[in-house]
């Protein structure tokens, strides 16, 4: 739990374990936080106990994957010559609830974002520390939740193996290294993570609603999946462009004799990561949408 040192005046000063201090949101701005529901675990929260774990283990994620990988070659041999499952109860369900948890993410972390880019630069939004900009207390609970987070969604998978459904490169590439990137993101601290959690958050609050209403059949006629891979690919573009400010920031930060908390290695890796995505997603929006279309036409 992190200590509460200041917060009867304006700076609503707390200090986590680590000994880092910074402000708490819901005390900045104690009316919306409390319609909002924020409750005093989420106020006082302390992530640093996880955080050092996850340094200290470096080797969860990649067994995870080794796990994740081995399942989906033993899943999809298994059913082969098998019927598919009906699982469309336990799959709403599943939607249902990473729908839910990803809006609640997203006022948490939105609300937080836009605090910091109304106070600082965008400079300093990607370069300052983060763990005094927002990796404690209740934002710092859920950029922690949103990386941990990227486990369960792994039995996204499982839906599609036990269905028979195809499963196409875009998604567990996607899986894979969203998993992989985001946790050695937040061991790293990369300043620019709340941006991505907030981005995230957003298109999956929207897209696990929609699944949920595709599997208790109630999806409006309006509600088309081409404007769900829209969202996706303008979350890559903005992914992209955040990453190679990042390089921008951290270069001229670099000969002004300015730290700046970007690491090469993972922002380099973000640029890749969201790259990747990029072409997949439009690749993908080309021949599900585009040529689909065409061929109508013809």
């Amino acid at each position: 739990m992190a200590n509460q040192l200041n917060a009867s005046d304006n700076g609503c000063i707390m200090i986590n374990d680590a000994g880092v201090a910074f402000k708490e949101l819901s005390c900045v701005h104690p009316n919306f936080c409390k319609l909002m529901g924020y409750s005093e675990f989420e106020r006082t929260y302390d992530p640093v106990l996880v955080r050092d774990w996850m340094r200290e283990h470096p080797i969860i994620p990649i067994i995870a994957v080794a796990v994740y990988g081995t399942f989906i070659v033993c899943g999809q041999r298994y059913f082969k010559d098998r019927n598919p499952l009906d699982w469309r109860k336990p799959l709403a369900v599943w939607n249902f609830s990473l729908s839910l948890f990803s809006f609640i993410g997203l006022s948490r972390t939105l609300h937080q974002l836009v605090h910091n880019l109304h106070k600082d630069s965008l400079w300093d939004n990607l370069c300052n520390d983060p763990e005094s900009q927002f990796g404690s207390g209740s934002t710092g609970l859920w950029v922690q939740l949103f990386i941990l987070s990227k486990f369960p969604e792994l039995f996204d998978t499982l839906f599609i193996v036990v269905h028979k459904k195809p499963l196409i490169l875009l998604h567990w590439y996607h899986h894979v290294t969203v998993l992989l990137y985001c946790w050695h993101s937040y061991v790293s601290s990369a300043p620019a993570g709340l941006f991505f959690a907030v981005m995230n958050y957003g298109v999956h609050a929207i897209m696990y609603g929609y699944y949920f209403l595709m599997a208790i059949k109630r999806k409006p006629k309006w509600m088309n999946a081409k404007f769900i891979t829209v969202a996706q690919i303008s979350q890559m573009v903005v992914g992209v462009t955040v990453t190679l400010l990042c390089f921008r920031y951290h270069r001229i930060s670099a000969s002004l004799g300015r730290h700046c908390w970007v690491g090469s290695d993972n922002n380099a890796a973000a640029c890749v990561m969201y790259g990747s995505y990029l072409f997949l997603f439009l690749k993908f929006f080309m021949t599900r949408y585009a040529v689909k279309k065409d061929r109508k036409v013809d």
